[in-house]
């Protein structure tokens, strides 16, 4: 079973950048889609980005042209760089993980989550 640890949240003004990175272990990194959640107090967890095992990224509305996924499937690694962040964007953001091969209902290994802040 893959093992999923975030990195590099934290407090950043409005307007600014951060890159969050997804490190997993304990199985075959490429035959993993890779998602990346978040969730702010009293709200659902929604998707922001996701990428398939054949490096297809969709976004959330919210942000596309802001937000990059990407995969370093050598390095069992998976980037969230984000730009421009608006107060909006503050949550805590999760790593998640499906395997092409998984069977139907299973929901796939999380993260523990990483706070992210925008504010002045």
């Amino acid at each position: 079973q893959i093992h999923l640890v975030e990195s590099g949240g934290g407090l950043v003004q409005p307007g600014g950048s951060l890159e969050l990175s997804c490190s997993a272990s304990g199985s075959m990194f490429s035959i993993y889609n890779i998602a990346w959640h978040r969730q702010a107090p009293g709200d659902q967890r929604e998707l922001v980005a996701r990428i398939t095992t054949g490096g297809s990224a969709t976004y959330a509305d919210s942000v596309k042209g802001r937000f990059t996924i990407s995969r370093d499937n050598a390095k069992y690694t998976a980037t969230l760089q984000m730009n421009s962040l608006k107060p909006e964007d503050t949550a805590v953001y999760y790593c998640h993980a499906l395997s092409d091969f998984a069977p139907p209902g299973v929901s796939g290994s999380w993260g523990q989550g990483i706070q992210v802040t925008v504010s002045s």
